[in-house]
């Protein structure tokens, strides 16, 4: 089934080549001939030189793959297999937002012949492919679904900075709009997919298996986050709470923290609009995204608290955030919930610097108004390690001390320094 393209008669197209769609371009072409769309061109002009944009990949990566890069949309009209990678946001008032998706559906539209297929693993709402994308494929394309041309979906599971769990190591779920779609979907996948694939039984349940994987995360760290301020409130450490239920084996374990990115702080919006839209409210979803996004607010607070306690000006204090990506060890800033805490600081008049060895400075005040400094000043009233970064979690008592002296507050997010440091005074989640 899959010979034409082992054969290399046929190539195979991704659309979208971001933490998603490079890897998987890259793991198609070992075996396949492959082309690498991005409407980007500054994007593309770094992988045609061995350069991930995203700072995933290391340039070993692209050695070996029978690849071209374009940003052209017709030097993919001889593909006839696509796979759509485009990112899947939501907008300022917390709803899906198509636009990235639906404008991929236009460029494969327009180049789409009699007998191609079309593999979505941008994550969406169950129905969203068959009901939005297939009919832009159909109007730019001219061409009839089911009779002309096939679609199928493939939940993307890739983990941003995560080395173990790659592409090739993770089941790929996989389906199609008729069986023999399924088939050349299940084969292809399975070519590269070393852990193997998973038939859904059609494209809506794959659609819905990927957005409550994310979904059951957020739940389960909202739980931690109320529980945390629960505990809060009866002088209780959370962590040490999670540290002793955590001996039970089938304790599970989650932690409190900021909840942002581009998956668990943005796809149960995405099961909560199609709800909607069906005329239900999804309440415990709904309650969980409260709880999380309140986060920041929470972390503000307690140390405005502490600060007013000490007698300190606010307009005078200053305080240092150290991590603003939106989580550890990448440069991703997409969606991340530090900036908010910056704001709701400087909200009560106080001095931020913030400082991170991942983040583009020039990128980071770009979208969100704030600069980073290249290196961190002195004086600080508090610091607050705010993302883990393995560069901060060799840092000790002396070193935060060079920072603020021996008054100062450090606020450790996610608690990596509980039981560590005892002679700074010491708040966490």
């Amino acid at each position: 089934m899959i010979t034409k393209y082992s054969s290399k008669k046929e190539k195979i197209c991704v659309v979208g080549l971001g933490y998603v769609g490079l890897p998987v371009a890259l793991e198609f072409a070992r075996k396949f001939k492959v082309v690498g769309f991005d409407i980007n061109a500054k994007r593309v002009a770094m992988m045609q030189k061995g350069i991930d944009p995203s700072n995933e990949l290391d340039s070993q990566e692209f050695e070996g793959c029978d690849i071209q890069f374009t940003a052209k949309p017709e030097e993919i009209k001889s593909c006839t297999f696509y796979i759509v990678a485009v990112p899947t946001p939501i907008n300022e008032h917390k709803n899906p937002d198509l636009k990235p998706l639906l404008s991929a559906c236009k460029i494969v539209g327009s180049v789409l012949k009699k007998g191609d297929v079309v593999v979505f693993e941008s994550t969406v709402y169950p129905g969203c492919t068959e009901e939005d994308c297939v009919p832009v494929l159909e109007k730019e394309s001219g061409l009839k679904f089911e009779k002309d041309f096939a679609v199928g979906y493939s939940p993307e599971r890739i983990n941003p900075g995560d080395k173990l769990h790659t592409l090739t190591k993770i089941t790929k779920v996989v389906s199609g709009s008729d069986e023999d779609t399924l088939k050349l979907v299940s084969a292809l996948y399975g070519s590269i997919v070393v852990a193997g694939v998973h038939e859904a039984s059609s494209i809506k349940v794959a659609e819905a298996s990927k957005i409550i994987e994310n979904t059951q995360r957020d739940l389960n760290i909202a739980l931690m986050n109320e529980l945390s301020l629960i505990f809060k409130k009866m002088d209780i450490n959370t962590f040490e709470v999670l540290e002793a239920s955590g001996t039970k084996w089938n304790f599970l374990k989650f932690s409190p923290g900021l909840v942002g990115g581009h998956c668990i702080g943005v796809d149960p919006y995405y099961l909560t609009h199609k709800a909607m839209e069906l005329g239900y409210f999804a309440k415990v979803i709904t309650a969980g995204r409260t709880i999380n996004d309140a986060v920041h607010a929470q972390i503000a607070k307690e140390i405005v608290q502490y600060l007013i306690e000490k007698d300190k000006s606010l307009k005078q204090t200053k305080v240092l955030v150290m991590g603003v990506t939106f989580k550890e060890n990448v440069s991703d800033i997409r969606n991340s919930k530090v900036p908010e805490l910056i704001k709701e600081l400087q909200e009560f008049s106080i001095n931020i610097d913030a400082i991170d060895p991942y983040a583009d400075p020039e990128e980071f005040e770009h979208e969100y108004g704030i600069k980073l400094k290249s290196t961190p000043g002195q004086n600080y009233d508090a610091v607050v390690l705010a993302v883990n970064h393995k560069e901060y979690l060799t840092c000790d008592s002396a070193y935060f001390k060079s920072l603020m002296g021996n008054t100062g507050l450090l606020y450790d997010v996610k608690g990596v320094f509980h039981k560590k440091i005892n002679d700074l005074a010491y708040l966490s989640l």
